[in-house]
């Protein structure tokens, strides 16, 4: 995966199960947030393919939800929360199509689940960061997918945000769901998910979460800080 000249990811090759989390780590330049738009088809691969499962990322769209990192929601837009979360059902509207009665459902559905039903005609800009992360996880589930991508989810999030984050996700892998989300913390990675996914701009480690950070593939992924390296980029990934 290629940015111009630059390499951004290489040598990526790994299997995420259907019904399992999993942390995507490394250090800041790692390629985190670039193997999470690959997934997502967003991003262009030099050499190899994503596949989820048997399809194409662009075939497989409806079961792809993604939650963006805190810092590029503009929180001053004048939206409610309910707003925001309808917002999960547009890719299924056709073009001056309104929400219907079942899009409704799943909206309501999603804002009881997060817990933010009574906070639904609040502006955005006025919610905690924990309510805000549970709002955008609400779109998500709206969206009606099974599977769900997070950029750093829990950013920014106080220590009461974070645990109630962390309930949140191992209830979604209890119930099937398929997350895959980078963190930058270590601590949170060990006690929220499953599986990681351990990068240094190429795979340092894949698999259980403490197969993969052991004090060998940590070092040899945060030594460096960040770097880029050069060389063909391929990857694959069987949500």
């Amino acid at each position: 995966m290629r940015y111009g000249r630059l390499t951004a990811l290489s040598d990526i090759s790994f299997e995420t199960p259907c019904g399992s989390s999993t942390a995507v780590l490394g250090a800041n330049g790692a390629g985190k947030s670039t193997l999470l738009r690959a997934v997502l088809g967003w991003q262009a691969l030099a050499a190899g393919e994503v596949r989820i499962g048997d399809a194409h990322p662009q075939h497989a769209r409806p079961r792809l939800a993604y939650v963006p990192q805190r810092h590029a929601v503009d929180w001053d837009f004048p939206i409610t929360v309910r707003g925001v979360v309808e917002q999960g059902r547009y890719p299924s509207l056709g073009l001056f199509q309104r929400l219907g009665a079942a899009d409704r459902e799943l909206v309501d559905g999603a804002l009881e689940e997060l817990g933010i039903s009574e906070l639904a005609g609040r502006q955005i800009r006025r919610l905690s960061g924990g309510q805000q992360q549970r709002v955008f996880l609400a779109r998500a589930l709206a969206q009606g997918g099974d599977i769900f991508l997070l950029d750093e989810p829990f950013a920014g999030l106080d220590l009461f945000g974070s645990e109630e984050l962390t309930h949140i996700l191992r209830k979604w892998e209890a119930q099937g769901r398929t997350v895959l989300a980078a963190v930058h913390d270590l601590g949170i990675a060990r006690t929220c998910f499953t599986r990681g996914v351990l990068l240094d701009t190429s795979l340092v480690a894949a698999g259980p979460i403490a197969d993969v950070l052991t004090p060998a593939n940590i070092d040899r992924a945060y030594r460096h800080g960040h770097c880029v390296h050069a060389g063909a980029a391929r990857g694959e990934a069987h949500p």
